[in-house]
């Protein structure tokens, strides 16, 4: 597991780093501006944060993008810095290889289907990264196989820590981490029941607690 997530950091809500690639920055809280590139699932501002992507952001950063983001996205890159994702696509940026998975809720309106929200399945040094995304769980994620999972467990936009863990015993990656509890919805101690519900079978790292 350690040779997996030697490179990931993951900070609050679907706040993502590998390496220099950052996904859905928020509630940053110091400037760094080592982004080479910056991945954002959908527009709600707890995934698209313009001032936590200033944070991260330099003169060369790539922004990846919904099509929904592009005007406000525009405030801060320049059009030849952003690439414009929708579902069920390939992008190869770099060394980095991206198939973008369909993001949306099955039983709610928060993310609907129609808005072609993205999370992303990211073939990095030999490694596959899925990030979910605020998504319930949809054919389209249980049919995505990779090795390391983030999966959002908070409930109420989401799935919850227990629709979750079952849907990582479906998927079987290597190693799970789940994203998006502890701030804005879920307690910080759905991690740990998510853990449990695992049951062992597959290895999971908690980053809050």
């Amino acid at each position: 597991m350690n040779s997996l997530l030697e490179n990931v950091t993951v900070y609050k809500q679907n706040t993502i780093r590998i390496d220099d690639i950052y996904f859905d920055p928020y509630l940053i809280d110091q400037e760094t501006h080592d982004a080479r590139i910056i991945m954002i699932t959908h527009s709600h501002y707890d995934h698209f944060s313009e001032e936590d992507i200033e944070k991260v952001r330099n003169q060369e950063t790539i922004l990846v993008i919904p099509k929904d983001c592009l005007v406000k996205a525009l405030s801060q890159f320049d059009k030849n810095h952003i690439i414009l994702v929708e579902p069920n696509q390939d992008y190869i940026i770099g060394d980095i290889r991206i198939h973008t998975i369909p993001m949306y809720n099955l039983d709610k309106a928060y993310h609907p289907k129609k808005n072609n929200w993205v999370g992303y399945l990211m073939e990095y040094n030999d490694i596959s990264y899925y990030i979910v995304g605020d998504s319930d769980a949809t054919e389209d994620l249980l049919q995505t196989k990779c090795d390391v999972l983030f999966i959002p467990i908070g409930g109420n936009y989401t799935m919850n820590y227990e629709e979750a863990a079952e849907a990582t015993l479906k998927i079987q990656p290597k190693v799970v981490i789940p994203t998006h509890y502890g701030v804005v919805v879920g307690k910080i101690e759905d991690g740990q029941k998510f853990k449990e519900k695992l049951d062992g079978q597959i290895p999971c790292q908690l980053y809050l607690k």
